[in-house]
């Protein structure tokens, strides 16, 4: 339990920001501890009550249990300086694909079909996702021998085709490999609907005849029912009053009717075929704070006050992320724009750095030495000879 924190010297303020996020063995047996300052001073030295009695918050510590903490420059367990280092401690040996358990010690270059990450200090394959491939065989030496298409391994590892049933993308653009078709398809190089496939009519390859109509009808002969010669409206028509002396009459890109007869679009919406997907789709869009980006018939709504590829408008992109319509600069963890400059971005490590620790001016104790992990500045307890105010000498 925190019982006091002191302060020697000013500008060394460490008040109630004290939180201890580990502690861990080394340095001679002693603890190492982060800690953080929150008004960007120099962290110096503080106490702890080591019993953590618990008298409530006014009660007087005992000076016996109170154990004093300077600013360190030794690293926390896992992390390290090596020959690249920039900064003291900024290596973490458990996680850095180029210093994966050991300086130097660089994971594999990624490939076409596996990466690598390092995790607890070793180098972990993982397979790729895009295009996806798998380890069938357990083997690291071959990496992810395997691809979702084959006989053997459809989708999955042990999943086993049979030759009237071939592994085939039943998604395509997208991946979904599986045995045949899904029901209600026949598999004819694709995966098509035989009952209404004007060119795979009742089978495969049977490619139905054009017919002569009248081309005001919107209509044609085409499959239907397994059989050639049916009456058929041409894409994006429907015969909504059942009449056929006038034909296919419905448009159904008009918000009246907008991809079906009777589908009428709410007021402010329009017909528009949705691109998002591989099947172009008539639907009413787009909802109140959207906008519809693309041609006068092709496109997808968006929201352009989020959106970085319609930032503002549709085409506006931004670098980095989009917030009420503006561009605008955001560093990922551990970094920031320390020196406001738009050109260099996010210039600043901020987990490591000890002029900018967890933030643009925070400092850690130059004098001492202190390290900078995980945007905390270093503490461990002071030796009986080290003046808290000055850290190690």
């Amino acid at each position: 339990m925190l019982a006091r924190i002191t302060r020697h010297g000013a500008p060394l303020t460490v008040a109630a920001w004290l939180t201890l996020l580990w502690s861990f063995q080394g340095c001679a047996g002693r603890d190492l501890t982060i800690a953080e300052s929150g008004d960007g001073g120099v962290p110096g030295a503080f106490v702890t009550d080591a019993s953590d009695a618990g008298d409530g918050a006014d009660a007087a510590p005992d000076a016996r249990d109170l154990v004093t903490y300077c600013p360190s420059n030794k690293c926390p367990t896992g992390y390290t300086n090596c020959p690249a280092s920039r900064f003291p401690c900024d290596v973490d040996l458990l996680t850095d694909r180029q210093n994966c358990g050991a300086c130097g010690a660089a994971c594999p270059v990624p490939t076409s079909t596996e990466f690598y990450e390092c995790v607890g200090g070793h180098c972990v394959m993982q397979c790729s996702n895009s295009p996806k491939s798998l380890d069938c065989d357990g083997l690291a030496d071959n990496g992810c021998e395997t691809s979702p298409a084959e006989q053997t391994s459809c989708g999955a590892c042990g999943i086993i085709c049979t030759e009237d049933k071939p592994c085939i993308n039943r998604a395509s653009p997208a991946e979904d490999w599986g045995c045949g078709c899904k029901d209600g398809k026949t598999y004819c190089g694709i995966c098509v609907d035989t009952r209404s496939s004007d060119d795979n009519c009742g089978a495969c390859n049977n490619a139905c005849p054009a017919g002569d109509l009248d081309p005001s009808l919107h209509m044609y002969l085409g499959c239907a029912d397994n059989k050639c010669g049916s009456m058929k409206c041409e894409p994006d028509r429907a015969n909504c009053d059942g009449d056929l002396d006038n034909g296919c009459e419905t448009d159904l890109t008009l918000p009246e009717n907008c991809g079906g007869c009777g589908n009428e679009c709410p007021a402010g919406q329009s017909c528009r075929k949705d691109i998002s997907s591989s099947v172009y789709t008539l639907r009413c869009m787009c909802p109140p704070g959207e906008t519809f980006c693309g041609g006068s018939v092709y496109g997808w709504c968006r929201d352009t006050s989020s959106d970085t590829l319609n930032c503002g408008g549709c085409g506006i992109t931004c670098d980095s992320v989009c917030a009420n319509g503006m561009c605008r600069l955001d560093c990922g963890t551990g970094r920031a724009n320390c020196n406001g400059n738009q050109s260099d971005a996010c210039e600043t490590n901020i987990d490591s750095d000890p002029n900018n620790c967890g933030g643009c001016g925070i400092t850690c104790n130059a004098v001492a030495g202190q390290a900078c992990v995980q945007g905390r500045c270093v503490v461990e307890p002071c030796d009986d000879t080290v003046d808290a105010g000055r850290g190690p000498q």
